[in-house]
């Protein structure tokens, strides 16, 4: 492998990914419960959020760079732009392809879903793709980035929550199902928890670049309850949802992941280096995608 591709794998950020991955597949698990199915519609919708994942991620690279926030401090794993491993025009470069790939799914993806379908969901839904892509840009890109004013969570939650899972649902269902709600919000919960542990790792540094993420404004102090808030949130969503929806015990099943939250909790609230952080965010969204393939199976079997 060349050492260029190796850094563009970095930029992507594959340990993220999870978090895309679980939004599209509770989606299509509920849609399933549900009973219905549509493959083609899933498989554009998991490429589509894939797709805004990397981009994303690209941007923030570049974002995060132009704005000196990622520098010699940082904590994390180095980014790419600030190392010069890629320049600041290839990653120009490569938001905009990644741009045009989400388009490319994004579209096909609300046609064939909803063809013979109300016009109105139609542009509803192509608006909400378009929003999507540009708040994958504008976290970190642009003269006014949202998420150097603490909006990143919000963003997380509407975006890595409640339009994958809610999104995923209707385009297979085209039904809307109030109690979806529930489990989008567990999976939307978990992601921000996912953001607010990088934001911790890098509370030192974004508040010397005046990056003012939740944990830099609160403290973290406040930074840890709020985690444990976003867990227990999660769970309880989910145990709303079976309860509502309850067919067999099978469906408890999913709580066998509640060890692995209180293990991350537990490592939220005793580490005393910031870098400590670090393997518990890549083990948080992994059990991300644990918990909504468990909770998936739990609902089907």
């Amino acid at each position: 492998m060349s050492l260029k591709l190796k850094y563009w794998i970095s930029a992507f950020r594959l340990c993220t990914l999870p978090l895309a991955l679980s939004t599209v597949l509770l989606g299509g698990f509920i849609a399933y419960f549900d009973g219905v199915t549509n493959w083609t519609v899933f498989i554009l919708a998991l490429l589509t959020t894939l797709f805004l994942q990397i981009l994303s991620n690209l941007a923030n690279d570049y974002g995060d760079s132009s704005h000196g926030v990622d520098n010699i401090h940082r904590v994390g794993p180095q980014r790419t732009v600030q190392s010069g491993k890629i320049s600041a025009r290839q990653m120009k470069v490569a938001i905009i392809i990644l741009s045009v790939l989400c388009l490319a799914t994004g579209i096909p993806l609300v046609f064939m879903a909803l063809q013979g379908g109300s016009h109105l969901v139609k542009v509803l839904f192509l608006m909400m793709g378009l929003l999507a892509i540009i708040a994958a840009i504008k976290y970190t890109v642009g003269s006014n980035p949202y998420g150097y004013y603490g909006l990143g969570d919000l963003f997380v939650f509407i975006f890595f929550g409640l339009a994958g899972v809610l999104g995923t649902h209707y385009l297979i269902t085209k039904q809307f199902h109030a109690d979806v709600i529930l489990p989008a919000s567990a999976v939307g919960f978990l992601s921000m928890a996912v953001l607010n542990l990088n934001n911790m790792r890098d509370r030192e540094n974004d508040a010397n670049s005046s990056k003012k993420t939740l944990v830099v404004r609160f403290g973290i102090r406040t930074a840890r309850i709020y985690h444990l808030i976003l867990i227990l949130g999660s769970v309880i969503c989910g145990l709303i949802y079976m309860i509502i929806n309850y067919r067999s015990p099978v469906q408890m099943f999913f709580l066998v992941t509640v060890p692995f939250f209180w293990m991350n909790v537990y490592g939220v609230f005793k580490y005393t280096i910031p870098a400590e952080l670090d393997p518990y965010l890549k083990r948080l969204a992994l059990t991300t995608l644990l918990f909504s393939i468990i909770f998936g199976f739990s609902l089907v079997l």
